[in-house]
């Protein structure tokens, strides 16, 4: 069974700058889209960035010009680096990855365990 894990949340203060990992854990064929959702307390998860097989991104328009996304295909690993990071930032992360299901011929939907990010002073 493939499984994300993710790491790289934590307490940072205003201003500051995080830097998030989630690596596919097994023998990976394929992975097609990746992305990294976050849920504050009380809301929705909602999408922050996706990066596609081809390395086109996309932001949600809150964190456009701070966060970048990128992934290394060589590693199975999709990265987040969060600058200029507010309180309204706090949440937990979450990964999501397409991955090719060699029995099913099609791509699975995964997710990561979550990683807790907190901003504030």
């Amino acid at each position: 069974q493939v499984q994300l894990v993710e790491s790289g949340g934590g307490l940072v203060q205003p201003g500051g700058s995080l830097r998030l990992s989630c690596t596919a854990s097994r023998n990976i064929f394929s992975i097609n889209a990746m992305a990294w959702y976050r849920q504050a307390p009380g809301k929705q998860r909602e999408l922050v960035a996706t990066i596609s097989s081809g390395g086109a991104t996309n932001y949600a328009d809150s964190v456009k010009g701070r966060f970048t996304i990128s992934r290394d295909n060589a590693k199975n690993t999709v990265y987040l680096q969060m600058n200029s990071l507010k309180p309204e930032d706090t949440a937990v992360y979450y990964c999501y990855s397409e991955i090719w299901s060699r029995s099913r011929r099609a791509y699975d939907d995964y997710w990561g365990q979550g990683t807790q990010v907190t901003v504030s002073s």
